[in-house]
């Protein structure tokens, strides 16, 4: 496991050598779903005292998520959440809402990063942004990014589930699923669907 950790400092430790102090990982979460927002976040890390166990969000269980997101928050030297709406999405396409959603994190943090590890997508902002390919695998910063926007957009889709029954929000988070789909086709789609994701599965007639 600390093999593990060490090989995630890589980014990290080429900025600490060269005299970076806040270095800040970002991380999207909900580009694929059919319904409900984007949602990313952007963590700068204390690298002097780290966490066991941060990874790619997606390769942790719920459980051990909910777990680190309370530790990534507790020691944290600034964080922020962001989210865009699944109007938006449908009006400016997910990979600008993604970028703004991004932008709108790192250049709203507490304390402002000097560098910013994003995974993968490039930004178009004043602070200093190095993508990386899988970042949220290879990155401790990354990594910690995406437990933090994982855990919050799924907590938003439980609550809405309670609000749009019969979705499925609450398993699905409002990914495609067999259940989510057929939902779609029998009722159609309800005011948190990006109309533009689900129009093969239902006509979307404007007002």
């Amino acid at each position: 496991m600390e093999k593990v950790i060490v090989d995630k400092l890589e980014y990290e430790k080429k900025y600490l050598q060269n005299g970076y102090k806040y270095i800040a990982g970002v991380d999207e979460v909900g580009r694929g779903p059919l319904a409900g927002p984007v949602v990313c976040a952007s963590v700068i890390m204390p690298l002097d005292d780290l966490i066991v166990g941060i990874d790619d969000s997606k390769k942790l269980s719920k459980k051990k998520r909910e777990k680190l997101y309370d530790e990534i928050i507790n020691k944290a030297i600034s964080y922020k959440i962001c989210r865009v709406e699944p109007s938006e999405i449908d009006e400016i396409n997910i990979l600008q809402a993604t970028k703004k959603c991004m932008k709108e994190c790192i250049e709203t943090m507490s304390v402002t990063p000097e560098i910013v590890l994003v995974d993968a997508v490039k930004l178009d902002t004043h602070i200093n942004c190095e993508p990386i390919i899988k970042g949220d695998f290879k990155s401790y910063s990354i990594g910690a990014a995406s437990i933090l926007a994982k855990v919050y957009r799924d907590k938003i889709m439980e609550d809405y589930a309670k609000q749009f029954v019969g979705y499925g929000f609450e398993r699905n988070s409002g990914y495609g699923t067999k259940e989510h789909i057929e939902k779609i086709k029998e009722v159609g789609p309800c005011s948190i669907h990006r109309k533009t994701f689900i129009k093969n599965f239902w006509e979307v007639k404007e007002n």
